[in-house]
């Protein structure tokens, strides 16, 4: 899968201390201009829908496991390849000091009918719901956040940097 882009968070001085990988799949569901997100309240953000994949599970797989959990999409067809993002991101939790954490994301397409999300507790906790939204608007929202909230997470830069990709792609 081609590299989109590779970035090193600014906290991290040294690539060589002591990491892990964590490889997740998101999902660029396109209807027109509307694409398919999820809003999280606590972040005032939007983002791709998709997440870590599990243990023995393909990148499809987790694609469509992440899409139904999370937006309640199925019938998920026409998956094809997009891009690979890459990040080192700070870790604060015992035995490492960095994730590199690998977004593979792929277009698909789904039933127009979304059934009912299966969120997890701190997902529900954060404010998080899916929503149909114009990808100009998201990323006008997002780029706002950036530029004023202070509560904003770290995933909102890669999320605006695949929104605009996706206008420039896949939109023009």
């Amino acid at each position: 899968m081609r590299l989109l882009k590779s970035t090193v968070h600014p906290d991290i001085k040294n690539l060589s201390a002591k990491s892990f990988t964590r490889n997740a799949t998101r999902a660029i569901v396109l209807n027109g201009d509307n694409i398919l997100l999820l809003y999280t309240k606590r972040y005032h953000d939007y983002s791709l829908p998709g997440g870590g994949i599990d243990e023995g599970e393909s990148n499809v797989d987790g694609l469509i496991r992440e899409l139904k959990e999370e937006t309640g999409a199925h019938s998920v067809k026409d998956v094809e390849a997009f891009g690979l993002y890459e990040e080192y991101r700070p870790w604060h939790k015992e035995g490492f000091t960095i994730v590199h954490m690998q977004s593979y994301c792929y277009t698909c397409t789904i039933d127009d009918e979304l059934l009912e999300p299966e969120l997890e507790a701190h997902e529900l906790s954060n404010g998080m719901h899916p929503v149909w939204m114009n990808i100009h608007q998201a990323i006008a929202h997002n780029e706002e956040t950036i530029a004023k909230s202070d509560k904003k997470g770290l995933s909102i830069e890669r999320e605006t940097f695949l929104l605009k990709r996706i206008v420039c792609e896949l939109l023009n």
